[in-house]
């Protein structure tokens, strides 16, 4: 109903004279009328005609007008229809009843036609009103219903890409507690082709769906780069580039990316702007990772470091993740869960199953008591484990029409910068990844790849000595040389090439890797499979476990490794 409109008012009294006489006061204002002349008519009257304000005898026959009243107002809902009680009557007791009723007024006997058009005016506004309120209100409900809707398609996209990957691991716990229904907070996992896996965690500026798009080139620049074999500093670069263009001024993502090498017991990360990334050693001890950098998406490509963390990280021990928002959990003191209160907590802690515990109980109290103030809320628990727990069985494809490149070759050169600068291993597993099937095997393919060039450029052109890789220091000592000496290198050339020839059972592919280094010792090679203790020698034994032949010629410059891969489901020897 709109000001103009004309008012529909319904009229029940009992007394002829005086409904005539508040009929003609009220016609004579300009409204409509319809009449009853007790309570049973006027519900009648009301569901035929929907009045808009309805004034009603308080005494009548048949059916008085306070019982009229209730079952009215039952029947208007969640509508506003007003009742006025026309009443002789005017002891306190009577007017209370009219009221408890379901009466909003009453006018008294004799009727004062400026008294009725005032009060009916009123009501007309608040009529108006609360009819605006409840359309408002319907269409807000309607568009929440519509945007949340449309979140839901979305978040299912965005779930799509940023999936979890490999948090299902064994080592891996995580607590993902976003305040929306799209999480501001992105956590990421992936294992290596090489071995290992890599897993970030990025919390962006803000909350809800405005944070979340950010996660969406993140996620699929961080599965997309892992699996073709980029090491994290280049992904870091990629991923700080593509926020960097996308992103408004002031919205950046607060990451730490961290690295896990089962084989050599290591960890590498990088942190910028998160809380401290925490260790906890096995003897106890908890060692503090701080943030050295800033936020992705903030600083231009010449200007960014991608420089990262190393250190030692033996099985069984746990390196811990946060997002800011965990600050914001309170236990049942009301006393906020702290970055110091949680290292005390592990350093006290002996019994590692129970800190992850700690956390998730700690949100829950959290969410029991709706804390308003609360952000999203991500936690990490990542354990060092034995490769040959976390290694994966091959995902074989079983569709043989696929189509691809299948016999074929390639060569691929490589001279001072491009060796200082340059990660040839994406290109490689790219260019294998071409043979359908042999994609099942990304992890053996890329696994020998690293191991022949690495050794290539680090023993044949750098001269390194793998033993230097027995503690902490010796693996610093080692990739301080390494630097080093790439940065001297001239005239040195590594040369790649892939040959791959397709069989009845599935395929062989020959890689060959020559170097111009003055090479090495073949004496020297252990080709027996190392201790677990043992930090060096362990990258050729490997290879002999994963190809069908390993041969290095002349002073250990060349090396071809033999790998032959079958088809899904083929059990021929």
């Amino acid at each position: 109903m709109s000001e103009t409109q004309q008012l529909k008012i319904l009229i029940t009294e009992d007394n002829i004279a005086d409904c005539l006489i508040i009929n003609k006061i009220i016609k004579d204002q300009g409204y409509k009328t319809v009449i009853a002349n007790n309570g049973l008519e006027a519900i009648d009257l009301y569901v035929k005609e929907k009045p808009d304000i309805i004034l009603m005898d308080a005494l009548m026959p048949q059916m008085d007008g306070f019982e009229a009243a209730k079952r009215i107002k039952q029947l208007v809902g969640e509508d506003f229809v007003p009742i006025i009680f026309l009443t002789s009557l005017n002891d306190d007791v009577s007017l209370v009843s009219c009221l408890e009723a379901g009466g909003d007024d009453f006018l008294s006997k004799p009727y004062n036609s400026i008294v009725i058009a005032a009060k009916i005016q009123a009501f007309k506004r608040m009529v108006i009103l609360h009819r605006t309120v409840q359309t408002q209100r319907d269409e807000i409900t309607h568009r929440n219903e519509y945007l949340l809707q449309e979140q839901k398609i979305a978040k299912r996209v965005f779930d799509n890409v940023a999936h979890l990957g490999c948090l299902n691991a064994p080592n891996i716990k995580h607590l993902l507690s976003p305040m929306s229904v799209f999480n501001g907070d992105v956590l990421l996992a992936s294992r290596k082709p090489s071995g290992g896996m890599i897993v970030f965690l990025g919390d962006f500026t803000g909350h809800g769906l405005p944070a979340a798009i950010g996660a969406m080139p993140v996620a699929e620049i961080f599965y997309g780069m892992v699996a073709k074999g980029f090491g994290i500093e280049e992904i870091l670069q990629e991923i700080n580039q593509k926020l960097k263009n996308i992103l408004p001024v002031g919205f950046f993502c607060c990451a730490c990316i961290v690295d896990i090498n089962y084989s050599w017991e290591r960890i590498k990360l990088w942190n910028g702007g998160l809380l401290d990334v925490l260790l906890k050693k096995n003897d106890g001890s908890v060692e503090s990772f701080r943030s050295l950098h800033l936020p992705l998406g903030i600083l231009p490509f010449e200007e960014f470091n991608s420089e990262c963390i190393e250190g030692d990280m033996k099985v069984g021990e746990r390196v811990y993740l946060f997002s800011d928002g965990i600050v914001d959990l309170k236990d049942h003191q009301g006393n906020e869960f702290s970055l110091n209160g949680f290292f005390n907590f592990l350093s006290d802690n002996q019994n590692p199953e129970d800190i992850f515990s700690h956390v998730i109980d700690q949100d829950k109290l959290s969410a029991e008591k709706n804390e308003s103030n609360i952000d999203d809320v991500t936690f990490v628990e990542i354990s060092m484990i034995s490769e040959d727990v976390i290694s994966s069985k091959h995902e074989l494809i079983k569709n043989s029409e696929l189509h691809g490149a299948r016999d074929w070759s390639m060569s691929f050169e490589m001279f001072n910068q491009t060796i200082r600068d340059f990660n040839p291993i994406p290109l490689m597993l790219q260019v294998t990844m071409e043979v359908p099937e042999l994609r099942a095997f990304n992890n053996d393919v890329c696994m020998i790849l690293s191991e022949l060039i690495t050794n290539g450029i680090d023993h044949g052109l750098l001269g390194l000595d793998s033993s230097l890789k027995t503690s902490a220091n010796g693996f610093q000592e080692y990739y301080d040389q390494r630097t080093k000496r790439l940065s001297n290198l001239t005239g040195e050339s590594l040369h790649i090439s892939l040959r791959h020839k397709p069989d009845k059972f599935g395929g062989v592919l020959v890689i060959r890797v020559v170097d111009t280094g003055s090479g090495f010792d073949l004496k020297k090679i252990d080709f027996d499979i190392p201790k677990v203790s043992q930090m060096s020698g362990r990258g050729i034994p490997l290879l002999m476990t994963l190809c069908e032949s390993i041969v290095y010629e002349g002073n250990g410059n060349a090396a071809e490794a033999v790998y032959r891969w079958k088809h899904a489901g083929d059990d021929t020897k």
